[in-house]
């Protein structure tokens, strides 16, 4: 058995599986393969993509809630729901860019990976949009979990296992998420001459405040603060200018350059060419020291989720990989690699190293999901 297999509905999908469980065969799991880059390189065998799985097949607008394939494209899913004044509640970022994916991303691919963006902030993570998921387990079993009403109690919730686990437990072929309404108007207030720890403080407070924010990033290269508010326009006007008051040195950006620069933000088009890219999760508070401390081994970042979450660019040496593991740690984050050569992804770690206990319970969950790892085999961790 080898080569690839990319199977044209759940059928195909279930067979496909069983086959490679019965021979023990490893699967490389992808949909289009645009996130081949992503922590470690797959020793597989043979490669399973979803990406002919493809197609809408339910939509409701007014209970804001659709169902798609799990190779259907993102872009033919924003389009869709934007002919009715909806968007993707979670602003997913497209990383085609940085790790060189030209076929479009898929709605597994980032269900697959958890990819959120900095609507995160203020509505969630994509996993907290997550509704039902149909998918195949290493067995070549159909489990189906959730449904199409935003409330259910259909039983497990395998919606938010499933969601960030980079299709090493199973494969899905359907997956049913909550949309929004669009806004209607965008407006970003900026906030000049800040270091980072003011920025922070900055998003901070605004936050906290009665207008809404709904993205809050520190760019060090501009030394700025953005707050982005997002509603009807004359909501959007009134809430700009009233939080306007509470800074020095503000300007106000329109809707087309609101979308430019959160676009930028969201895909990491803000950072320079590098050969590494990490991201870490942090307490807001810590995302200045965090930049702080992998400056000197030749790394920038900026901050997005309020100061939560640094983007950083650098060397994919040892020594830069390292203060980013030794920073992380030390303000009880968590970091993964975004892109990285793949010897390179190969000979380090990708994640954190896990507590003893926490990886006895992932390796029953792997093993009842997947008992002979045939799935995306070394994605997340070494042998």
């Amino acid at each position: 058995m080898s080569g690839a297999v990319a199977p044209g509905d759940e059928a195909g999908l279930i067979a496909a599986v069983a086959e490679a469980f019965g021979s023990g065969t490893p699967l490389e799991v992808v949909g289009n393969g645009g996130k081949r880059g992503l922590l470690r390189p797959v020793q597989a065998a043979r490669t399973l993509s979803t990406g002919r799985m493809s197609g809408i097949s339910f939509y409701s607008p007014q209970e804001l809630v659709l169902s798609a394939r799990a190779g259907t494209p993102l872009s033919t899913i924003a389009a869709t729901i934007a002919e009715r004044g909806q968007q993707i509640t979670s602003e997913p970022p497209d990383f085609s860019g940085l790790l060189g994916g030209e076929a479009p991303q898929t709605l597994g691919g980032v269900v697959g990976a958890n990819l959120s963006g900095p609507r995160r902030v203020a509505w969630g993570a994509t996993r907290d949009h997550v509704l039902g998921i149909r998918a195949v387990n290493g067995r070549g079993e159909l489990l189906r979990s959730g449904g199409r009403v935003l409330k259910n109690v259909t039983g497990l919730d395998l919606c938010k296992l499933l969601t960030g686990s980079h299709g090493t437990l199973a494969v899905m072929s359907e997956i049913t998420i909550k949309v929004l309404p669009a806004p209607e108007r965008r407006g970003t207030l900026v906030l000049a001459a800040l270091d980072p720890k003011a920025g922070v403080a900055a998003l901070a407070a605004a936050l906290g405040s009665p207008y809404a924010v709904s993205g809050a990033a520190y760019l060090p290269e501009q030394k700025s603060a953005y707050l982005r508010i997002e509603e009807f326009a004359g909501s959007v006007q009134y809430r700009c200018e009233k939080l306007a008051r509470q800074f020095a040195n503000t300007e106000i950006l329109d809707t087309a350059a609101s979308l430019a620069l959160w676009r930028g933000i969201r895909d990491a088009a803000m950072l320079p060419r590098a050969e590494a890219l990490w991201r870490v999760s942090v307490a807001p508070s810590a995302g200045p020291s965090i930049l702080r401390a992998v400056a000197s081994s030749g790394v920038s970042g900026y901050l997005d989720w309020g100061g939560g979450l640094v983007t950083c660019a650098g060397p994919a040496t040892k020594n830069a990989h390292q203060a980013i593991c030794d920073a992380a740690r030390s303000t009880g984050g968590v970091w993964w690699l975004l892109r990285a050569p793949a010897p390179f992804r190969a000979a380090v770690d990708v994640l954190p190293p896990e507590a003893p206990a926490l990886a006895a319970i992932r390796a029953r969950v792997q093993h009842a999901f997947d008992p002979r790892g045939i799935f995306n085999p070394l994605k997340l961790r070494a042998a």
